[in-house]
């Protein structure tokens, strides 16, 4: 079983920035692939941005290309997002996830929720 915990989130006025983290525990050898997702009310979980372990290939959601960043540290078994050029329309709760390598084979999988097998309980992102 793996724990993810987030942190990082908050108010933030249009154009700033924010950087999130989720701390994993447990058996991440098990996973290979971690993600964040995000989900406004009234919206469907969205995904935004994936890291493959190993080689640390990425893949971003459009809506975020250019203004987000993934990354992770090894040691500290967290990851990161950081957000700039933060908008109105970033507001969600943000959850970090975590899945199997297999996830990766096909891009249509990489962001798709029900891949990911463990969870956070996320963390408030408002964007004003």
């Amino acid at each position: 079983h793996v724990q993810l915990v987030e942190s990082g989130g908050g108010p933030v006025q249009a154009g700033g920035s924010l950087r999130l983290s989720c701390a994993a525990s447990g058996d991440t050898y098990s996973t290979g692939c971690m993600a964040w997702f995000r989900q406004a009310p009234g919206k469907e979980r969205e995904g935004v941005v994936v890291i493959r372990f190993g080689d640390s290939s990425t893949y971003y959601a459009d809506s975020v290309k250019g203004r987000f960043t993934i990354s992770q540290d090894n040691a500290k078994n967290t990851l990161y997002l950081q957000m700039n050029s933060l908008k109105p329309e970033d507001t969600a709760m943000y959850y970090c996830a975590a899945g199997p390598t297999s996830l990766w084979y096909s891009p249509w999988w990489r962001l798709q929720p029900g891949k990911y097998e463990y969870w956070g309980q996320g963390t408030q992102v408002t964007v004003s």
